[in-house]
């Protein structure tokens, strides 16, 4: 028997993830939480097997809510979604600590298959996800910049990206000003970029912000 907590701030999504999950007797509590706020909450009021979480929620990134997930309830496993390209997310989420990445394109029986293997402890990529994963150990020139980077150096990427200030990073991730600064220099330093401005270009390139 297994929990599940769907982490997702589109209501139609966790509804129609709801009734695939409704379907399979194995699964006998699902709840849903709409901000990365209510998702840590849920998981401080209760017990869950598994979060099916949202690479992009509206008050803080899914890599923020995986990490805390991780060192807080490490017996929870984490089934990230996303309709970012698995391409530029699956590796930084799964260096993170999840279970799985699936697209948010796949097909009903592709998500229950994930489900389940994540439930069954085991990991789990789509198999389009495996096939880039093959072809990239074979194409090291092609790499873009930003893998590279360490799941922090990522973090934190996506962060500047999207406007956060250095102090409000700081305060996010419970890290000093001072560290942050340091990680943002070694980002910069990585990728040959010289202003944050250019972080966000780069980013928008890539698809890692919208």
């Amino acid at each position: 028997m297994a929990s599940v907590l769907i982490a997702d701030d589109h209501a139609m999504l966790r509804t129609g993830l709801r009734h695939y999950l409704e379907q399979d007797p194995s699964i006998t509590a699902i709840g849903d939480a709409a901000t990365g706020a209510d998702t840590l909450q849920q998981l401080r009021d209760g017990r869950w097997d598994l979060v099916i979480l949202d690479i992009n929620m509206p008050d803080r990134s899914g890599i923020d809510i995986l990490r805390h997930i991780r060192a807080g309830h490490p017996e929870t496993r984490v089934l990230v979604m996303s309709g970012f390209s698995e391409k530029q997310y699956a590796i930084n989420v799964l260096r993170a600590g999840a279970s799985g990445y699936l697209a948010k394109d796949q097909a009903p029986e592709e998500f229950m298959r994930a489900v389940h293997a994540v439930l069954a402890g085991r990991r789990f990529v789509s198999a389009r996800l495996s096939e880039m994963l093959i072809t990239a150990l074979d194409e090291p020139a092609d790499k873009p910049l930003h893998a590279a980077l360490s799941e922090r150096e990522f973090q934190i990427l996506c962060k500047l990206a999207v406007g956060r200030s250095v102090s409000e990073i700081a305060q996010e991730l419970f890290i000093s000003v001072k560290t942050v600064s340091t990680y943002r220099a070694r980002v910069l330093e990585k990728m040959h970029l010289e202003t944050n401005a250019d972080l966000t270009a780069y980013a928008l390139r890539n698809g890692l912000v919208q």
